[in-house]
């Protein structure tokens, strides 16, 4: 790619270190109002009806033959993100969805989500035979791939064009309880980012959720992706929450 001349970019002027400082604590402000109305919607999020799903869906998977129940992995949460590759897409079968491919190149090791109950799965037409020869040459190999048996994507808007549903499993009771779609499934990837779609969210203290739901400290959760089980958990927990109250302190120190 040929890179245009800055000499002929219209660029924005060079300042002083306390002028670039004021600059960006004026453009702080704007940033922390984003930051709380994006809070604010996820909280409503949370308080949003729920759907029951009435079907039995069905789906094929490395190990062969797996309702919608399955996809949750005993957990209570269930992301699916709907992957287009299966005949008529561009690329097959080489290749899959460029955008979809880029999205799965961001998504966030399962492990994180897994530790707040909530499983992250991609559904596509492709048979999985074809799903493992790709996922493994674009390095997904932890991600659980399924493939599309019956009208899913069909019923939930999601057969022409890639979308997100986040859904919730209340013993063998499952509702669609989210979904987006278009430019929304850009802000998604991250652990956070996936949370905030779900109905229990970060399950962090801090959080406007209904009474009852989960909650705990903020970020004291959070473990190295190989570290939420086994002999290294408790040594991580206490890393973390030690982290953790070093940063408030310091905050608090300086008035933060």
């Amino acid at each position: 790619m040929q890179r245009e001349s800055t000499n002929e970019m219209n660029l924005p002027p060079i300042v002083s270190p306390q002028e670039w400082k004021a600059a960006r604590e004026e453009l702080l402000v704007k940033e922390k109002e984003l930051t709380h109305a994006r809070d604010a919607l996820a909280a409503e999020r949370r308080r949003m009806p729920r759907m029951r799903v009435e079907k039995d869906y069905e789906f094929v998977g490395p190990d062969g033959r797996a309702r919608l129940a399955d996809l949750f992995e005993g957990r209570r949460q269930l992301i699916v993100y709907r992957f287009f590759f299966e005949p008529g897409v561009d690329g097959w079968p080489d290749g899959s969805c460029t955008g979809c491919s880029r999205l799965a190149d961001q998504m966030t090791h399962p492990a994180h989500l897994n530790a707040r109950d909530t499983t992250l799965a991609l559904v596509s037409r492709a048979p999985q035979a074809e799903i493992q020869r790709y996922r493994a040459r674009m390095g997904w190999e932890v991600l659980p791939w399924y493939t599309i048996t019956d009208d899913f994507d069909l019923d939930f808007d999601v057969d022409e064009w890639h979308g997100t549903l986040v859904f919730f499993r209340d013993d063998d009771r499952i509702f669609l309880t989210y979904f987006l779609d278009g430019r929304g499934d850009e802000i998604v990837g991250g652990v956070y980012s996936y949370l905030d779609l779900t109905p229990l969210g970060r399950q962090e203290e801090w959080e406007d959720s209904p009474e009852g739901y989960p909650q705990g400290p903020a970020h004291e959760w959070v473990r190295r992706h190989d570290e939420y089980e086994g002999p290294a958990a408790a040594r991580a927990s206490e890393e973390m929450a030690d982290q953790v109250e070093r940063y408030r302190s310091e905050r608090r120190r300086h008035g933060g």
